[in-house]
C-alpha cells in the first residue's frame, strides 16, 4: 500500500526579531488541550494526478479561509512523519491576519459510539511564532522544515523571492 502524502505551505515573515512562521492547530476533540508538538503547517493529503504545490495552495485556503499570496514557492525537502506519511512543503513569504481564520469543517461521531455526529473545524486556531517558539509547537516530523527555512534564510536564497504581499482576502 503506497504511503499517504500531504502538501503544505510554510508561510514566513521577517520581523525585527528575526523570522516568524505561521502554524495552525488542529481542531476537534482529540486535540483539545494539546499544545506542544501539536501545531502544523497548513497542509493536507493529495492524490494521484494533483500537483503537490497546487494541493498545498488548496489546503492552505481550506484550512485558513484565505488564498495564499502570490509569489515564488520555494520547495523544501520532503519530510517523513512518524506515521510514515510524506509531507511536501514550500516556503512562502507573506502575512496572514490570524483573526481572519475561517477553517473548513469535518464531521465526527462524538462522543464515540454515541450515534451523534458533530461538526468541528479542521483548524481551530492559527498563530505566528518565532522560530524558537515554533520548534516547541510544531509536530516533530515537521521540525526539519523549520531548519531548512533557517538555512535558506542564512544563505540569502530567500531574498530574491520574498513577495511581502499581505494575505487577507476571505474566500
Amino acid at each position: 500500500m503506497p504511503k499517504k502524502q500531504s502538501a503544505g505551505l510554510l508561510m514566513y515573515r521577517e520581523v525585527s526579531g528575526g523570522l516568524e512562521v505561521l502554524l495552525v492547530h488542529p481542531g476537534g476533540p482529540f486535540w483539545v488541550g494539546k499544545d506542544e508538538g501539536a501545531w502544523s503547517i497548513p497542509k493536507g493529503e493529495f492524490g494521484d494526478g494533483e500537483a503537490p504545490v497546487e494541493a498545498a495552495k488548496r489546503e492552505f485556503e481550506e484550512e485558513t479561509g484565505v488564498a495564499p499570496p502570490g509569489g515564488v514557492f520555494v520547495p523544501l525537502a520532503p519530510v517523513r512523519q512518524p506515521s510514515g506519511k510524506i509531507v511536501h512543503a514550500w516556503a512562502l513569504s507573506g502575512d496572514f491576519d490570524v483573526a481572519a481564520l475561517r477553517s473548513n469543517m469535518f464531521s465526527l461521531e462524538w462522543p464515540p459510539h454515541s450515534g451523534r455526529r458533530q461538526e468541528f473545524p479542521e483548524v481551530d486556531r492559527a498563530a505566528w511564532f518565532s522560530l524558537e517558539n515554533a520548534k516547541g509547537k510544531i509536530a516533530k516530523g515537521q521540525l526539519p522544515l523549520l531548519d531548512e527555512l533557517v538555512r535558506h534564510f542564512a544563505e540569502g536564497s530567500l531574498d530574491a523571492v520574498r513577495c511581502g504581499t499581505p494575505t487577507g482576502q476571505r474566500r
